[in-house]
C-alpha cells in the first residue's frame, strides 16, 4: 500500500456524546495516510469546534440539523483525495484496518465502496448487509412475522466470513473511490434521515458497479437503533421509506 494515497473522511454530527466521539476521531486520525476529517455539526450550538482541534480535522458548522445526505454532501465538492470515507460518530478501529480496505478497492475496480465486518461492543455480529429493500420485507422485518425470510433478507444463510458483494449495505463505515462518490453526486437530499445508504447502493447497481463487504477486518459500532426507541426518529424513517418506495418501486 503506498503511504501517498490521500484519504478524507466526513462525519454528520447531532448531539453527540462528546466520548464517543472522541474515539471515533482518534481511530480516522490515527491512521497512516495523509488525511483530512470534515466534522460537520447540525447541532444548534458549535462546541465540538473547540473540543476536537487539528490541523486535519475542517469543522463545519451548519446551525440547524439539515439531514444526513445533504450534510455530507456539504463537503463533496471540497474533497480531493483517492478515497473518501463516510463515517458514524459512534464507531472504533484499528488504525490498519483501513490499509487493507484501500488494497481490495485498488483490486476491484469494479467496486465503487467497501465495508468491513461490522460488531457491537460485546464482539457480536451487526447484520449490515441487505437484500434491496421491499415494502414487503421492510414491514416483516419490523414486524417479525416471517422469521426465516427476514433472515434471508439479512444474508444471514451465507457464511458471513468471507467476502461478497451484497445488494445494501448499511452506512455506518462505508470506503468509496471519492471519484465513484464524486460521480453518484453523494447522497439524495430528498432523504433527511434513514434509506439514504439503500437508495445509494441502489445507484450503484444501476451504475454496473458493485459494493462489497470484507469481514477480513472489523470495526466497532455502538449502533443505537433510533427508530426503534423514538417516536420522532420513527416517522423519518416511514417517511423516507415511502420516499424510497417511490423512486424505486415497491418490490
Amino acid at each position: 500500500m503506498n503511504k501517498e494515497h490521500q484519504i478524507t473522511a466526513s462525519i454528520v454530527l447531532y448531539n453527540q456524546n462528546i466520548n464517543v466521539l472522541k474515539k471515533t476521531v482518534t481511530s480516522f486520525l490515527n491512521t497512516p495516510f495523509k488525511k483530512k476529517l470534515f466534522l460537520i455539526d447540525n447541532s444548534k450550538n458549535n462546541q465540538v469546534k473547540d473540543i476536537l482541534k487539528s490541523n486535519e480535522i475542517e469543522y463545519v458548522f451548519t446551525g440547524k440539523n439539515i439531514g444526513f445526505g445533504k450534510a455530507h454532501n456539504l463537503i463533496l465538492n471540497k474533497i480531493q483525495s483517492d478515497f473518501h470515507l463516510i463515517l458514524n460518530p459512534d464507531v472504533a478501529f484499528s488504525p490498519d484496518i483501513i490499509s487493507a480496505l484501500m488494497n481490495q478497492l485498488l483490486q476491484n475496480k469494479e467496486v465503487s465502496f467497501i465495508t468491513p465486518k461490522v460488531i457491537y461492543p460485546d464482539k457480536s455480529l451487526q447484520y449490515v448487509c441487505r437484500k434491496h429493500p421491499t415494502l414487503f420485507n421492510l414491514i416483516n422485518r419490523n414486524l417479525k412475522i416471517f422469521k426465516r425470510l427476514a433472515l434471508k433478507n439479512q444474508y444471514s444463510n451465507r457464511d458471513l466470513n468471507k467476502p461478497f458483494y451484497p445488494d445494501f449495505i448499511h452506512g455506518c463505515f462505508m470506503l468509496f473511490k471519492t471519484e465513484d462518490f464524486k460521480i453518484l453526486n453523494g447522497f439524495d437530499e430528498r432523504y433527511f434521515l434513514y434509506m439514504e445508504d439503500a437508495d445509494l447502493c441502489r445507484k450503484i447497481d444501476r451504475s454496473g458497479k458493485k459494493i462489497m463487504y470484507f469481514p477480513e477486518v472489523n470495526i466497532i459500532h455502538q449502533h443505537q437503533k433510533g427508530s426503534f426507541k423514538s417516536l420522532k426518529l420513527f416517522f423519518y424513517h416511514i417517511s423516507s421509506a415511502i420516499k424510497y418506495f417511490l423512486k424505486w418501486g415497491f418490490r
